[in-house]
């Protein structure tokens, strides 16, 4: 699998990519070691050299997450970027059956595996804080899942806008909590003097 042909053409030809997708043997393994942990590293990786080395500045005053800090927050937020795919590929599947679709952790997997990718790819934007609210050109992922849920699943068409919205507002509820687990890695912003 070309990495960069296959994130090209789920952006550009995301229902043409998931048909090709749907049928292709991938493990677990293969799809962590050659897909996930690649790009998950994207915005990990740019959002410490944004925070730590760019910093966060408007109106004379500067910001910089402390190295060591930024370097903990991003492993915190890596791993457990890794650790949702699976937790989504686990309720993707398991809401199988509700929504008609059957079950298959298989599919589930990739499913959970290729539809972030958008915002995997948007998260580049954090190497400078000031352009980093274009990372929500990574909500295409949401049009992604749209389109793949229900040819990897085998749901019929006219449930994947429910199944699709069930999945998203579980995703969105993870999200929040991943969002406040590595939260707490950041150190308070200390604005000196002003007794904060």
């Amino acid at each position: 699998m070309n990495l960069v042909e296959r994130a090209k053409s789920l952006i550009l030809t995301p229902a043409a990519e998931w048909d090709k997708i749907s049928t292709e043997p991938h493990t677990v393994q293969e799809l962590y070691t050659g897909w996930i942990m690649i790009l998950a590293a994207i915005p990990a990786i740019a959002g410490f050299i944004g925070s730590s080395i760019v910093g966060v500045g408007a109106f004379g005053y500067s910001y910089r997450v402390p190295i060591v800090n930024g370097i903990a927050h991003t492993i915190a937020s890596y791993l457990l970027s890794l650790g949702t795919v699976y937790v989504f590929a686990l309720i993707i599947d398991g809401l199988a059956p509700t929504f008609g679709g059957e079950k298959n952790f298989g599919q589930a997997f990739k499913v959970a595996a290729f539809t972030p990718v958008a915002s995997w790819l948007a998260g580049i934007f954090h190497l400078l804080p000031a352009l980093s609210i274009l990372s929500i050109l990574g909500l295409y992922s949401l049009y992604l899942l749209y389109v793949g849920l229900p040819r990897l699943m085998k749901s019929p068409p006219e449930k994947a806008v429910a199944y699709t919205a069930v999945v998203v507002v579980i995703a969105i509820v993870i999200s929040i909590v991943v969002g406040l687990v590595t939260a707490m890695l950041l150190p308070a912003r200390h604005l000196g003097g002003m007794g904060m």
